[in-house]
């Protein structure tokens, strides 16, 4: 199982992006979960459609996969991912994304892709990498804990994927609206003894 995992947008790997893919379908299932917060669908569409086309771009076949449509559904979720060699897991708030992927299984079909070195890449950037640290602790001082798409009843999820030994901390000294919150993240993981990796925007952790 490969990881190509972005602070910003696809960042600027994206030929190793090409390279580390072209063995496989080139078949994307887009996940928009993070986004699931948003009110003005208009605007969350256009970001949407945006990060399809640069994915487009570079050769991919993307297919925008909603986990809401399979949330108490895991077995039929697992089906449809496995038409897909990438898992591309877009930005937005990290809670909201660790709550959806909980309420479909996702959760647990990653890491038994992860257990068995599934030939296929997960892929994203922002709450999609954040998503795969051991704890999301740190992200909260950038990501609203008390936003619940899914009902106030689902509590916040502390724990991460916990596929990857570190959290990873995007959009460190960057041009971005969250990059001044980041240095609060970065000081309670370092306080808090939290092993982390910063991303400036652009930059990418590959692991293959």
């Amino acid at each position: 199982m490969n990881f190509y995992l972005s602070s910003f947008k696809i960042g600027n790997e994206e030929q190793k992006l090409i390279e580390i893919t072209k063995n496989g379908n080139r078949k994307v299932a887009y996940l928009n979960n993070a986004l699931d917060f948003a009110t003005d669908l208009e605007r969350k569409n256009k970001s949407d459609a945006i990060d399809v086309s640069d994915l487009q771009r570079i050769g991919f076949t993307v297919d925008i996969l909603d986990l809401k449509e399979y949330f108490h559904n895991a077995e039929k979720l697992e089906q449809y991912l496995n038409q897909y060699d990438v898992i591309w897991v877009r930005g937005g708030n990290t809670f909201i994304l660790a709550q959806a992927m909980k309420l479909s299984g996702f959760d647990k079909i990653i890491k038994k892709y992860f257990k068995e070195n599934r030939n296929i890449l997960y892929g994203g950037y922002s709450a999609g990498v954040c998503i795969l640290g051991p704890t999301l602790k740190g992200i909260h001082l950038t990501d609203d804990t008390d936003q619940k798409p899914y009902g106030d009843e689902y509590q916040t999820i502390w724990d991460g994927l916990n596929i990857l030994e570190y959290a990873i901390v995007p959009h460190y000294k960057s041009n971005h609206p969250e990059s001044e919150d980041i240095d609060e993240t970065i000081e309670y993981m370092i306080n808090n003894k939290i092993p982390f990796k910063a991303l400036k925007d652009g930059e990418v952790i590959i692991i293959e």
